[in-house]
């Protein structure tokens, strides 16, 4: 039996991170449903498609998001056609620090903050610093070179940081974050 054959083996393991994407994505419990289930169901449809050695996460978070933009793209659309759509945010994210007022408050805002990033970079930041993906691995899932992963990576972990600057909070730094902090422009305020 080969992967191809596994995909429908292998599908409900990969589902919690696909949930987790999907919800991510979508920003609504029902279309993060609808999003994971059209994303399944045409991953099992084009399971030829999957080539050995490819990731099958990977491929299906590639499925997902394409499908994602494709809603996207028909929102616009009805949007122009004055169709109104209501998008309305669930908190069903489980918080790793529960106990502790302050780092919840703190991971709430950042995931806001990450929300709020352009799509492209959301996207990349949520593949990468969410589910773990490796560059290349978050490259070949959307179809973009590496380097625009990196691109999109630094100016989203840019953004993120300038707003916690801006607001006043004492953003959690890495010694290398440190360091690269200490290396900005001292004209740039």
């Amino acid at each position: 039996m080969n992967q191809v054959d596994d995909l429908a083996e292998i599908l409900p393991s990969l589902l919690p991170r696909l949930w987790r994407f999907g919800l991510r994505l979508a920003r609504n419990k029902e279309d993060a449903e609808d999003l994971v289930q059209r994303a399944c169901v045409r991953a099992l449809e084009r399971r030829h498609q999957l080539q050995p050695g490819t990731s099958a996460l990977s491929w299906t978070f590639s499925i997902m998001h394409s499908v994602w933009l494709n809603e996207v793209r028909a929102r616009q659309i009805r949007s122009r056609a004055s169709l109104e759509w209501s998008e309305e945010l669930v908190d069903t994210v489980a918080t790793p620090a529960g106990s502790n007022p302050e780092l919840k408050v703190l991971y709430w805002e950042i995931m806001k903050a990450v929300d709020e990033l352009p799509d492209a970079q959301r996207v990349v930041m949520l593949l990468v610093a969410s589910e773990g993906l490796s560059y290349q691995e978050a490259a070949d899932t959307l179809g973009i070179p590496i380097g625009t992963v990196m691109s999109r990576l630094a100016r989203a972990r840019l953004t993120i940081g300038q707003r916690f600057h801006n607001d006043g909070r004492r953003a959690v730094r890495s010694p290398a974050s440190r360091e690269a902090g200490n290396m900005r422009d001292p004209r740039v305020v």
